[in-house]
């Protein structure tokens, strides 16, 4: 797959973002730019493939943090979709509302991957089969291959009780499941604020499940 150009790439990220949906007005933002570009219609094509993938892709619930709540259809979803995160919860975990957070906040912009959460309970063949002991745990999964473990907040931030949107957001991406880096300190900031009062962070040890 050829590199998105920077132009495209920043274009359908902010119509990700605002929810825009006329092809017409992202390929008017892409023009309105007073140098001589000898790679407009280049351009243009990229915006018009990309515009129709991510129209695609949201059109099955990509682009949305939903929970599913049988792991059979968990399973058909990671089988048959190119990327998913799956994050493993249990509603009365603190630490897994925060991760929740933090995911439904990724998943407008990341429409090119399907990011899912199931309760333990609902899944007791997948915990036992792929070693969930510890929650919160999440699960990127390539073509139906772990590509990445998440446990805990272990490898997020700078320490362990203390990581961003930004920092997952990085991590999924080394993963492979995330394309580029989308979030902005802006969108961060924006984020800390909506929900400043919704979660507080606690001194808790990450919740051992088994």
């Amino acid at each position: 797959m050829s590199q998105l150009d920077s132009k495209v790439a920043s274009v359908i990220d902010r119509a990700a973002k605002n929810d825009e949906s006329d092809e017409d007005d992202l390929i008017a933002q892409l023009e309105d730019d007073s140098e001589l570009d000898a790679f407009r219609a280049q351009r243009i094509q990229q915006l018009h493939d990309e515009f129709d993938k991510a129209r695609r892709l949201k059109a099955s619930e990509h682009g949305t943090y939903s929970e599913i709540k049988d792991e059979k259809a968990l399973m058909d979803i990671t089988t048959s979709t190119k990327n998913c995160v799956v994050h493993f919860f249990k509603p009365d975990f603190n630490r897994c509302r925060i991760m929740d957070t933090h995911l439904e906040s990724l998943a407008p912009s990341h429409y090119e991957a399907r990011i899912m959460k199931i309760n333990v309970d609902n899944c007791p063949f997948l915990v036992t089969r792929l070693g969930v002991q510890v929650l919160p745990c999440v699960i990127a999964f390539i073509d139906g291959v772990g590509a990445d473990r998440i446990v805990g907040f272990e490898g997020l931030g700078r320490t362990p009780d203390n990581f961003t949107v930004r920092d997952l957001e990085a991590r999924l991406i080394r993963a492979g499941v995330f394309a580029r880096n989308k979030v902005t300190k802006e969108d961060e900031e924006e984020r800390k604020q909506r929900s400043k009062m919704a979660v507080k962070y606690d001194d808790e040890n990450d919740d051992d499940w088994d």
